[in-house]
């Protein structure tokens, strides 16, 4: 693994929630500072044709890859592979932070990624959460495994730090990262790393409004 910090991907296509403020600041800027706080320099973000705000709002200071239709989350990132030099890289949903100097969880994440066809989650205990609909995602094993069942209820933060060669057999157009998720977990090669900090989702207004009452001086 290289010492240079590696790449992020900042999934932005579709979030119409990635330029609302949360305490005077936009969530996706929320989301680039967690990882700037840890070394991160170098970001890509993808961006449909409607999204004009987002891609304007990052003014050539982050490589944009355009889709000309939704891919989703896998094919999304599976089109800005080429943009990514960094392997492996994170990846990082733009509705979703944790309070800027309260965890620095990414370099766990870094320390926990052993092999090529391994995937780390950064997870979050139910209590940590908020804006979070269902009770969990995944379960964490004592080991640090993420499972079906076994082990302490978690939810995934929206951060996954993979290598590129996962994408190889994976569909041409749109797919979902849970298609590469799936398969880690099936081959026991699917870890988590937990957040020591409160966790906010923002998927709707209700979500933005409680998170600005929480954080808002």
């Amino acid at each position: 693994m290289s010492d240079r910090f590696p790449d992020v991907m900042l999934l932005t296509a579709g979030n119409g929630l990635a330029l609302a403020e949360v305490a005077d600041l936009p969530l996706v800027e929320r989301v680039m500072a967690n990882a700037k706080a840890e070394g991160a320099k170098r970001f890509v973000a993808n961006g449909l044709p409607g999204d004009h705000g987002v891609l304007a709002h990052f003014g050539g200071l982050v490589k944009v890859s355009r889709e000309e239709q939704a891919l989703g989350t896998g094919g999304g990132v599976k089109q800005a592979l080429p943009m990514l030099h960094a392997d492996p890289f994170f990846v990082m949903e733009t509705n979703a932070f944790w309070p800027a100097g309260s965890d620095q969880p990414l370099a766990r994440m870094l320390s926990t990624h052993s092999q090529p066809d391994a995937i780390v989650l950064l997870c979050v205990h139910p209590r940590n959460a908020t804006g979070f609909q269902r009770s969990h995602d995944f379960c964490l094993s004592p080991q640090g495994l993420v499972t079906r069942d076994y082990g302490a209820p978690v939810i995934w933060a929206g951060v996954a730090l993979l290598g590129k060669s996962l994408f190889t057999g994976t569909p041409d157009g749109a797919f979902s990262l849970d298609l590469l998720i799936d398969a880690a977990l099936e081959r026991e090669t699917l870890y988590g790393v937990v957040l020591d900090a409160p966790w906010f989702a923002i998927k709707d207004a209700a979500g933005l409004a409680e998170a600005n009452r929480q954080l808002t001086p």
